[in-house]
């Protein structure tokens, strides 16, 4: 896995290498420029050899805020907590959020995220679900080697009392491209902030993708989507990223089959008739004109969650649909911010934000 240096076993850790706007690191004098760019080489090079995350060091460096650190295997665990009790658990190097407990009126958590964990070719556990992003990147018509699921740990800011921040830094190879992503749990939510900068000189980039929720409800069939009435959508096959969940073909019970993952699938355009959209069959759209917050209710567990976005004008939603067991590995619904009918440019020497946030309004 692609991770940086600074998270590692080494005695001094690696100094941080900020996201700078491009144009103005440009403007820097040269000799500065000569010493940033040194010391991004040797980060990058860094990033190609795979090694094992020292949790200790990270606790010794980054411990503190209401932040934790654990080992999972070759992976590590960043717990998040509140003083008022909510908590989130994010993964590195993935940057998969794989637990977020929002504190209720009633005094308790509840989970909101759906996440299964399986066993991988080697053994190893396979964590999928959550939230997580899958943005591809491009110039000139070539995909640029970056990917948005190989991150390393840049700072932890803020307090348990108010909010907790955790920065998580990628890099393309050659400095194509910078990145980070924000993560921050406050007391009723939890976002996540994609930043990308540029770096090219000459050469603009497109970026496709969706930031990918995967909600935890008792059954499709309770849920409903509130607010998208008017809205615009293409009928689309289902994102199938590292960490989507999607039913199999034709293996669950009932003999469900999943017509939209079918290479001749027709797609499909219409207008969100409904103002409380019944998710009880199985879609999979993108929404090209829904408001920037709507809401997701789910009668069996009492829940409700607020989605919110900036940066993005899709909106991507996918429903496995009711076949399958209340409660089970398939009792959920996705949700999330998304350019996939139309790709996002990026100037050279150019910024862009992009945002989702999961507001709990039960508190």
């Amino acid at each position: 896995m692609a991770v940086t240096a600074s998270i590692f076993s080494t005695p001094t850790p690696t100094p941080p290498v900020p996201l700078i706007h491009p144009l103005k690191h440009l403007k820097a004098s040269h000799k500065s420029a000569s010493v940033s760019h040194r010391r991004q080489l040797s980060v990058l090079a860094m990033t190609s050899i795979s090694l094992p995350i020292n949790v200790d060091y990270l606790e010794t460096e980054f411990s503190g805020h209401g932040v934790s650190f654990r080992g999972v295997g070759d992976s590590c665990a960043v717990k998040m907590v509140m003083e008022n009790g909510s908590v989130a658990t994010l993964m590195l190097p993935s940057g998969l959020v794989t637990s977020y407990k929002p504190i209720m009126w009633h005094g308790a958590t509840f989970e909101v995220l759906h996440t299964t964990v399986s066993e991988g070719e080697s053994g190893e556990a396979v964590v999928r679900g959550g939230v997580s992003m899958d943005f591809k990147i491009h110039a000139g018509g070539c995909s640029i080697p970056w990917s948005s699921n190989h991150w390393s740990l840049q700072s932890v800011r803020g307090s348990s009392e108010n909010s907790i921040q955790v920065e998580l830094l990628s890099l393309s190879p050659h400095n194509m491209v910078e990145a980070k992503c924000l993560v921050t749990l406050d007391q009723d939510s939890i976002s996540s902030e994609l930043i990308v900068a540029n770096s090219k000189s000459s050469a603009a980039i497109e970026m496709s993708g969706s930031f990918i929720s995967h909600l935890k409800v008792s059954t499709p069939d309770a849920t409903y989507a509130v607010g998208l009435q008017g809205s615009n959508y293409h009928s689309k096959k289902p994102i199938s990223s590292e960490f989507s969940i999607i039913p199999p073909s034709a293996s669950t019970r009932r003999g469900y089959s999943d017509s939209l993952s079918t290479p001749n699938e027709k797609e499909e355009e219409g207008e969100e008739d409904d103002d409380y959209a019944h998710m009880t069959e199985k879609m999979s759209r993108i929404y090209t004109s829904a408001p920037r917050q709507f809401t997701i209710i789910d009668r069996g567990r009492r829940n409700s969650v607020v989605i919110r976005r900036s940066g993005l004008e899709e909106v991507y939603m996918y429903s496995p649909g009711s076949e399958h067991d209340w409660y089970g590995n398939y009792a959920y619904v996705c949700v999330g911010p998304s350019a996939k009918l139309r790709p996002l440019v990026v100037a050279p020497g150019g910024i862009w934000r992009g945002s989702q946030c999961i507001h709990n309004p039960n508190l």
